[in-house]
Parts: C-alpha cells; structure tokens; sequence
C-alpha cells in the first residue's frame, strides 16, 4: 500500500481538467501537463484530486505514488514555483549573470558560460550565490545539477560550487 498515493492532492488556486490519462494544471506562474499511466485512475473531487490504482497488481501499486508525486509537482509549480540555491566557495570562483546566461569563474583557463534552459531563471543576488527557479520541479534540479557539475565540491578544502543545505564531508590533509 502506498502510502503517499494515499494523501489527496489539494488545488486550491489551481485550474486542473482530466482527459482520459493526461492532467493539466493551470495557475498563475503557468501551465504544465503529466501524463499518467494506465495503471492509476485519477478523479477530482472538489478542491482535490484523489488518486487509486486500477486493480491490486505490483506494478499499479509501485506507479501509485509516483503517479501522485507527479500530480503534486505540476500543482505546486504553477501556483509556487520551485527554486534550488547554489553556493561556490573557493579564492576567485565567482557567477556573475551576463544577458540571460549564466557566467561562471571557476578557476579554469577560460570562463564556463551555462545558457538556462526554456522555462528556468538565473539569479545571482551576491558573486558566490545562484538561485535557479523555474515551474518544473524536475527542469529546475536537472539545471541545478549541471551547474554543479561543473566543479564539484572537493573534500580537501570545500572548494566548488554545492547545493545550499548539502553537507561537503571534510578530509584531512597530509600529515608530516
């Protein structure tokens, strides 16, 4: 039994309409649409969507969460949105914005250019901070972790650019 497909996605301040698999979500940041498996059945009752499996087989029960979790990202997004801050540590390692891309001083021979994809926005409040957001939960960890992959942070000094509440497992360094 799955215990997340069992809570109700709530839309208030959400316009959502069912046809056949396909939910749509429509709110003030937006519109996204998620397409559900045949496996899970979805009915909206009121201010509610409630989500059950089809029968009692192992596949619709392991989709059943999922399936919701999916509902409840597209609801979130067009009324909230979802947004990822980065932090880059290290002497000279700096983002600065540069039109709409994203300039990114990493202690390379040149300079990492990082053009956002359609739907994500790129702020940088201070030189050491990014705040990626966007209405796709999912757009805005994949830009997030691009951005990261460019210089991961390393263990030694914690040199690199990491996730704001990510936790860099120190080393120590050579002894004498």
């Amino acid at each position: 039994m799955s215990r997340t497909g069992k809570l109700p996605v709530s839309t208030e301040g959400v316009t959502v309409s069912i046809d056949g698999s396909v939910v749509t979500a429509k709110g003030a940041k937006g519109e996204l649409s998620v397409a559900l498996l045949d496996l899970v059945s979805i009915e909206q009752n009121g201010d509610e969507l409630i989500l059950k499996p089809e029968n009692e087989s192992t596949r619709a029960q392991a989709n059943w969460g999922t399936s919701r979790a999916l509902v409840q990202n597209i609801v979130t997004g067009v009324r909230d949105g979802f947004s990822k801050k980065l932090l880059i540590s290290g002497v000279g390692y700096r983002a600065a914005m540069q039109g709409k891309d994203l300039k990114l001083t990493l202690g390379f021979s040149h300079d990492v250019i990082y053009q956002a994809p359609d739907g994500i926005q790129l702020q940088t409040p201070q030189p050491t901070e990014i705040i990626v957001s966007g209405i796709d939960k999912q757009k805005v960890g994949q830009a997030a972790a691009n951005i990261r992959e460019y210089r991961k942070p390393e263990p030694y000094k914690g040199k690199g650019v990491r996730y704001e509440d990510e936790y860099v497992f120190r080393k120590e360094g050579k002894k004498k």
